[in-house]
């Protein structure tokens, strides 16, 4: 008598939802959470519906517009590679990690 043991092949991959990868579903799902509620506070206020939908659908267009490029651009870690680079100081940047990888011959 055998087992058949079905092999699960998403393990250690990223969370992938509609083409958006890891945190990029957080942000949208933060920035949809945020025009929600300023949609009902520009409500509260009594602004007109006329004025309140074009600008939430436009801001909503413009969102899933920027967190789709973002993770196309960027992928799962990316961004915050990029981020990382851009803070680090003018005299610790170096264009090439020759410098480090030849610690190792040299001693």
């Amino acid at each position: 008598m055998s087992s058949v043991y079905h092999i699960n092949k998403g393990i250690n991959k990223p969370i992938e939802f509609k083409g958006l990868r890891a945190q990029y579903i957080a942000y949208l799902a933060v920035g949809l959470v945020s025009l929600l509620v300023s949609f009902a506070v520009l409500y509260i206020c009594g602004l007109s519906l006329f004025v309140i939908l074009p600008v939430i659908l436009g801001l909503g267009t413009a969102l899933f517009l920027i967190v789709f490029r973002l993770s196309h651009k960027y992928g799962e870690h990316g961004l915050m590679k990029y981020f990382a680079k851009k803070q680090l100081p003018k005299y610790l940047w170096f264009s090439s990690r020759r410098l480090f990888t030849q610690l190792k011959t040299l001693s």
